[in-house]
Formats: C-alpha cells, structure tokens, sequence
C-alpha cells in the first residue's frame, strides 16, 4: 500500500533527517513533474509514519515563512540528502555534492593541491593526523603524527564524519592559505597552524633493497595505480636475486578494494583471497590464480593499517604465506560502494562486510601480528617512515625473521 504525498517544497535539512532517522526501514525517494509545476515524493506507507510526513510539512512551512532570510530551497535539498546519509550512523556511508565528490576522486590520483598529511578517524569519529608527508607544508609548519584535527579555518570538524568533508575543507587553490586547530594528546594541548597550500605529488609507493638481499617495498595507499607499480618494483627486485620480501603496511590506511586484490593474487596460491558478504548474506568471492610469486614474505602492520591493508594481512596470514610482524592494524572491515548519481555528486555507501580467508570480519577487533614487536618509545608520535633506520625495531624483526626463513 502507498500513499502520494505533494509537498509544495522539496528541500528541509532537518526535517528530513528527523523522519528518516526515526526510522531505518527501506522507502523509495523520487519525483515526478505534475503539470502544475510541482515535484512529489513517494514513501512505502508501511514504513514510514503518516505523522513524520505532516511534521515534515510542518518544518517545511516553518522555514519557508520565518527564517529571517530567503531560504534557497536547492541548498536545502542537498542538505537534506546529506541528512539521509547522515542518520544511518555509518561514518563511512557519505553523500558528496559536486565540489566534494571531485575532491574525493582527487585523493586517488596521486596529484592534489593541500597541505600533504595522510589521515585517518580514530575511533571517536576524530580526523587524526597519521603521517606528514616528506617535506610538505604540514611537516614544514610542525604538524605530527597522532594531532586531532578539530577546526579549519575557524569551523569546529568534530561532528563530521567522513574524513573527506574535512580533507576537501583542507584542501583548496594553490599558495592559499589554511588555518587549522589540532588537539595534541601528548602534550595535552591544543595546537593552531597557518599553513600554505602547495600542489602535493604523492608517492604512495617506495623500494629498495635491503641487507641480506632482502626486497622492501613500502605502501603508503592503494591509489587506482598501484598494483602495476607494485607488480614492475617486485620484479626488477626480483631480477636483482632477492632472497625474500618485507611489505610495509604501516600507517596505510587503505584504499582501493580492486587495487589491493590484484596484488594478492600476484603473491598467493589458488584460492580464497577475501569475501563479502551484504545484509541479506549473499557472499561475493574473491580467488587467486595458480600463478604467483613464491618468495619468503614478512607483512609489517601497526595500528594506522587499515581497510585494504587489512585485505593484504589477512590473505597472506590465511594462505601460510608469510608473518606478521609489528602491532594489531585498526580494525575497518566494512565495504564501501561509490554510486554516481548524474550530477557531479555522489554517494559512498557501505554495502558489505568483508571477511578473511578464514571467515574472520576484523570489523572493530582488527589483527593481531604473529611477532608482536611494538616502537621505542621516543619514536611512539612519529609515523613509522620517520622512525630512522637504525632504531626501527619493526623492521630489524621483520628482516631476522626472513632471514631466519631462508638461512
């Protein structure tokens, strides 16, 4: 059974996040054109209140006559769909307006113009500072790892939950200037910078060849790119003789699920690389090949390794490839799918959850290293690619542990 309703204005902010908070039962949203120039909107009558829609109406009506200035019922509309997305409570569920969604697609390209920080949301929903990149405006003007990011240019961040309303706040014409306001938790302080925009080249993938002719590639993202580059570095190290190979995945904060799959299968045996499965318990696989790259392996994961990082882990530990050494990874085990909606805009819904080979969904609880090998504690607010060499206890047990291996 449904029932049309016709609403002189489609556009409330708060009104619709009320009634569609009120109730997380499926409805159908569209419009149509009537001849007298006005749009409509069908709700399942079953699961929406009858009195939500004359609330609605109600607010709707509010605004319209008494807000002190002229409303624009466009701005509202978005603001009312962004509501939609808001009153599931997913922080990973997000609408995105034209502006934000270009921003979005920005971040895996590799090129952007910001202030150069990888980031993450701790588990209070907070924008936390990760790692500042290699000589950016944000190392340059003293940004650390570990700072809460609560305001830009003024305007408190904290109640937002998706961490690219706030990286696009950030974000903006190049040589412009920034104003950011960071909660330090080690110094129990709250820190304010003016900063500078430069256009950032991320390099989201680094190798090299360490002692013991033991391979090292260190993934910062899984941008769209970077299983071809991940593929090309593996095999000139290769070429070169390497004995075994260390994939650093600390403070990666994920990325790209069709990425991070790809390099899996480069290194795993036929089978299970990861599943999903959505809310009514379809199951979506992911295999390997027989084709693979049969080199010793050691997974490097801390606490900042999250989502496709936690793909990677996960297979290879599953799989009997290699070890785990360092600390447990964050524990993001959910799926998100970008649906483009013909304007620009966009909308990032988690669809799934995703298990290892095993069956394990680390959705909240992460995992757990197989050597537990944490930082010195002078290096404990610092990313771990700013840990020198000498003092990286993580990587000095990820080597021994190769080595080990093929000795």
């Amino acid at each position: 059974m449904r029932r049309l309703y016709t609403f002189r204005q489609v556009a409330v902010i708060v009104a619709v996040t009320l009634v569609f908070s009120v109730s997380a039962a499926a409805f159908v949203f569209y419009s149509v054109k009537a001849a007298e120039e006005r749009y409509m909107i069908i709700f399942d009558a079953d699961s929406v209140d009858y009195s939500n829609v004359l609330k609605f109406n109600r607010v709707m009506d509010i605004l319209r006559n008494d807000f002190y200035q002229k409303v624009d019922t466009n701005k509202m509309l978005e603001g009312a769909i962004n509501g939609l997305a808001e009153s599931l409570g997913d922080p990973y569920t997000v609408y995105f307006d034209k502006e934000h969604m270009e921003a979005f697609l920005e971040k895996s390209r590799g090129s952007y113009v910001g202030i150069g920080v990888t980031v993450n949301v701790d588990d209070d929903g907070l924008l936390t500072v990760v790692e500042p990149m290699r000589g950016s405006p944000a190392m340059e003007a003293g940004m650390r790892q570990g700072d809460k990011i609560v305001k830009v240019d003024g305007k408190d961040v904290t109640s937002i939950r998706d961490e690219n309303m706030i990286i696009s706040m950030i974000k903006g014409k190049e040589n412009t200037r920034v104003k950011i306001t960071v909660y330090r938790p080690s110094e129990n302080r709250y820190v304010q910078f003016d900063i500078k925009r430069k256009r950032i080249r991320a390099s989201n993938i680094k190798s090299e060849i360490l002692e013991g002719n033991i391979g090292y590639i260190r993934i910062v993202m899984f941008d769209s790119e970077i299983a071809d580059y991940f593929k090309s570095d593996l095999n000139s190290m290769l070429k070169k003789g390497i004995k075994g190979l260390v994939i650093d995945l600390r403070d990666n904060p994920g990325g790209s699920f069709e990425q991070v799959v790809e390099i899996a299968d480069s290194l795993l045996p036929a089978g299970t690389i990861v599943y999903t499965e959505d809310r009514e318990g379809r199951k979506e696989y992911r295999y390997s090949d027989t084709k693979y790259t049969d080199i010793p392996l050691v997974i490097l994961i801390n606490g900042n390794s999250a989502s496709a990082s936690e793909i990677l882990a996960g297979a290879i530990r599953d799989h009997g490839r290699g070890k785990l050494v360092g600390t447990r990874t964050f524990g993001k085990g959910l799926v998100q799918e970008l649906k483009l909606l013909g304007d620009g805009s966009g909308l990032k819904v988690t669809i799934s959850r995703y298990f290892t080979p095993s069956g394990v969904c680390i959705q909240g609880t992460g995992i757990e290293p197989d050597i537990h090998v944490g930082v010195l504690d002078e290096y404990r607010n610092l990313p771990a690619s700013q840990i020198p060499r000498d003092r990286d206890i993580q990587l000095r047990s990820a080597i021994e542990a190769l080595l080990g291996e093929i000795e």
